[in-house]
């Protein structure tokens, strides 16, 4: 689209998490008018970390906020699976880490940080808090957003970051979050607490191939005066409870033929600050826009977290949405282009996700995706 037009267009981004505030910084930076709409009060994140890959990493030195991305994390070389007990089964090299002489290391983030990062780089008024979507309507050519503050505005395109549970998803979809019969346990603690584990910036997953339970293992080394580990188990289980309520001793039985140091990690836990989630994705989506409307980030595939590539996905979909209305003539075009474009690399990534890790593709290598997804 001519740079005239673009300047003219209206955009509304319903959510502020990662796709949501990536969608708000490129978007501006093509010229385009974009407001992203928080439900939120207020800006953060609660969590654990997560690793930012090279194609991420790439993205923000072309968006011009890798310094903002830089000071809060730490770059790591590679990715190790380990079985149980320590031993290394595949250590592996993150593909696309060094291309035409320069190195675009995984970074290795806390998610409060992370959106924080994101939401300082933003233009000024480009974020609105306290804005619940309440009701979409698709016109055509253009969206109508109610929201519950009595708000209502009609945009020339309206963009779902709205996450697993999304409202404009709703306009043509009644896919509801698959449940997948395992729970994560997540907690983030001192280094000191790490029972000597905390070596390097590189993330590390002990896999017990026969049960399908792990843990990972993610350095947060930039983080307070001893570092800090993102500490995530992972394990086969049939209650499907949004937020289960599992005891620490459950878990250390669970966990019983784990390395020791890992187990006294899990007995140091304060058990109450440890986040409980049941493991959820989408089934992948036939549609995920209209002429007026489009799906990134878990909207439009959310996925589960054994491959670390969810938040990853939802910047690039950011990044690729604004390229595509630089590059189409039209709106619909633009929109028809991005969904041509991302929708096979991701719902392949959402497919390897559900197979999750067992003794033979463990073997093979920590990167399942790299044959069949170029980033």
């Amino acid at each position: 689209m001519q740079a005239s037009d673009i300047k003219n267009l209206n955009i509304a981004v319903i959510g502020g998490g990662y796709a949501g505030a990536t969608a708000g910084l490129a978007l501006s930076q093509i010229g385009a008018n974009v407001k992203v709409y928080e439900q939120a009060p207020a800006s953060g994140e609660v969590g654990a970390g997560i690793g930012l890959r090279p194609a991420s990493v790439k993205l923000f030195k072309k968006l011009g906020i890798f310094d903002a991305i830089e000071k809060v994390t730490s770059p790591s070389d590679y990715f190790e699976i380990l079985d149980a007990k320590g031993n290394v089964i595949t250590r592996e090299e993150w593909p696309h880490l060094s291309e035409g002489g320069e190195k675009h290391n995984t970074r290795m983030i806390h998610r409060r940080d992370f959106i924080d990062a994101l939401v300082s780089q933003l233009p000024e008024g480009v974020l609105q808090l306290g804005h619940r979507a309440e009701e979409i309507t698709d016109n055509g050519d253009s969206a109508t957003v109610r929201f519950s503050n009595g708000v209502e505005e009609t945009f020339d395109i309206v963009v779902g970051a709205d996450g697993i549970k999304s409202k404009v998803r709703g306009l043509w979809s009644d896919s509801q979050p698959v449940m997948q019969r395992a729970h994560a346990y997540r907690a983030v603690i001192d280094g000191s607490l790490g029972e000597g584990l905390l070596v390097d910036d590189n993330l590390r997953l002990y896999l017990e191939a026969e049960t399908g339970r792990m843990i990972y293992f993610l350095p947060l080394r930039h983080r307070g005066e001893n570092g800090q580990i993102s500490f995530d188990i992972t394990v086969p289980h049939d209650d499907t409870t949004w937020n289960p309520n599992v005891s620490k001793e459950e878990v250390l039985e669970m966990l019983k033929n784990f390395d020791e140091r890992l187990l006294r990690i899990v007995e140091k836990l304060d058990w109450d600050e440890v986040n409980q989630r049941a493991a959820a994705d989408l089934d992948p989506q036939d549609k995920w826009n209209s002429d007026a409307v489009v799906l990134i980030g878990d909207a439009a595939h959310a996925m589960l977290h054994h491959q670390g590539q969810g938040a990853n996905s939802a910047v690039i979909d950011a990044g690729v949405l604004a390229d595509c209305l630089v590059e189409a003539d039209t709106v619909p075009e633009a929109l028809a282009l991005y969904t041509s474009q991302r929708k096979e690399p991701v719902q392949e990534l959402q497919r390897i996700s559900r197979e999750s890790w067992n003794a033979e593709s463990a073997g093979k290598t920590a990167f399942p995706e790299k044959e069949k997804i170029n980033y």
